[in-house]
């Protein structure tokens, strides 16, 4: 039986997951620097350890509404096809393992574009369930090439 280990991190009052692996590291949220002529998700651009990163919220991404920022608000940064990406979430707050056997696939309902990226909800307890993401599949080739050529 294999175990995967998973960052949850809240966006409005639902729970998520993503894969420990793929995240290099979760950093207090600060402010960007606004890109001209980029999608309405693409909050801007950080200095990351000396690079310069896009920040994607993720609230916007899902269509979700947006908040005001509050101190548990935070950006995940993983590398996304070689190129270090930032995702804004409300609240990065624990990590959990999960059994293969707590993780069902995701329900016939969600379908179309959205479903390239859930890979699954995770049942944490009788009344606690985890959308587990993939976050390298949250854009789509068109929009991760967009990334790649911004200009910076």
């Amino acid at each position: 039986m294999s175990e995967n280990q998973y960052v949850v991190f809240k966006l409005a009052q639902e729970e998520f997951g993503i894969d420990i692996m793929n995240v290099k590291e979760i950093i207090p949220y600060q402010k960007s620097v606004h890109v001209p002529n980029t999608p309405s998700f693409i909050e801007g651009i950080i200095n990351y350890r000396g690079n310069v990163i896009p920040v994607i919220n993720l609230r916007e991404r899902f269509e979700i509404g947006l908040e005001e920022n509050t101190k548990d608000t935070r950006i995940i940064v993983i590398t996304l096809d070689k190129k270090e990406v930032g995702f804004i979430v409300d609240e990065a707050s624990q990590t959990i393992r999960l059994d293969e056997e707590q993780i069902d696939q995701a329900p016939d309902i969600i379908s179309g574009i959205d479903r390239r990226y859930i890979i699954g909800v995770g049942k944490i307890d009788d009344n606690r369930l985890l959308i587990l993401l993939d976050l390298q599949e949250v854009l789509s080739n068109e929009e991760k090439d967009e990334i790649q050529t911004m200009e910076l």
